[in-house]
Formats: structure tokens, sequence, C-alpha cells
């Protein structure tokens, strides 16, 4: 089983990315493995509407979103980590999942999620709620943990003195590797994920 970190912060090795270090370390206790994916730094465009990924399954823009895509198809479960601006996600962030999530659905079903934000003092709570909305909107299981999932600190040196925050990030991994070998042995005694019903759309007019 592998569960893939995604570092949505344009800093490759800051805040975000201890955090993320410190779920890896802990899903690895739990035999789980598990890789870092860093999005980059490089401009990356939002979704422009035009729906090829249904008939693809890969965006028309060829970059770090359909990289991701390639590791996402055999991976068990996935953890979106962002840097708190303006009291939301990442630009960075919200541009590759948007990307990544529209169209794609069977490559996100029944498999659980979470988000992590790293800040410096205030604006985590709405950033976190923002990522969870692309889990509810995927038939995806949130793993929680025992707080909102984040970290404090301008430096990741800061990051690592905040011991309640990285508890937080341990008890997260050991609620992933739970429920993931929980999924495992449901499906191994033949319990599978439910059949979703076909997608009905109403759309609200004046």
């Amino acid at each position: 089983m592998k569960v893939l970190l995604v570092n949505g912060s344009p800093n490759k090795n800051g805040c975000t990315n201890e955090a993320l270090l410190e779920i890896s370390k802990t899903l690895k206790k739990n035999d789980i493995d598990s890789e870092i994916f860093w999005i980059g730094n490089k401009p990356i465009s939002g979704c422009l509407g035009c729906s090829k990924c249904f008939e693809t399954k890969r965006c028309i823009i060829d970059d770090k979103v359909n990289e991701f895509l390639e590791k996402a198809e055999g991976t068990d479960g996935f953890i979106f980590g962002t840097p708190v601006h303006y009291a939301g996600p990442s630009s960075f962030i919200t541009s590759f999942m948007d990307r990544a999530f529209y169209g794609k659905p069977k490559i996100f079903k029944g498999k659980p999620a979470a988000c992590i934000t790293s800040c410096r003092r205030a604006g985590g709570l709405s950033a976190f709620d923002r990522l969870n909305k692309y889990f509810t909107y995927s038939c995806m299981p949130i793993i929680s943990s025992n707080y909102w999932n984040g970290v404090f600190g301008s430096t990741k040196e800061e990051v690592r003195e905040d011991k309640e925050g990285l508890q937080t990030m341990r008890i997260l991994a050991n609620n992933m590797a739970w429920i993931l070998k929980c999924i495992e042995l449901g499906k191994e005694n033949g319990i599978e994920f439910p059949q979703t019903e076909k997608k009905v759309f109403t759309n609200f007019h004046s």
C-alpha cells in the first residue's frame, strides 16, 4: 500500500515539506509506503473547462498534473499539503487540484484522503476547509487526526518546535494507515466500495 504526499508549496524543502516528512516517517512505521510529490514552483495553469479529460483521463496541458495522475492511479491514499497564503491554500495547489480532480472520478473514488496546512500564525482553517472540498466531491473517505491538520512556523526549524502540530501529523498518519489496512482487509473478504449511481445534474435558474 502506498500514500502519495503532495507538497503544494513553491518552496520544496520548507515548512509544508517538514510536516509531510513527519507523516512519511510514521507511515513507514506502519509498513505503508509513501512518496512526497512536489508540484514545483513553475506557473500552473488553472482548469480551462474544455472537458477533454473526460475522454482521455489526462489534462491537455502536459505538466506536473499529468505526472501526478500517472502516479495517482496506482496509489491507495493521498495527503495534500499547502502553505497558507492570505488565509487560503497556495494558488499552486488549487490550480493543480482543479485540473487533477476534474473529469477523473475513477482515479480517486473510494481512496482515503486528507490535507494539511502550514502557516505562520493564522488562516489555516479556511485553507484546510477549501482543500477538503475536493475529497467530498470525489467520494473519498476523509482521514482525521486529533486536531485540525496543521503546523505552525515561518521556517522548518520552527515547525520542528511545534510539538502539537507534529503530533497531529503523526496521528493523522497512523489513522491513514489504519483505514488503508481496514479497506484492504475488507476487499479480501469481498467488501468492495459501493457502486455509485450515475451523476444527476440539476441546474438552478430564475
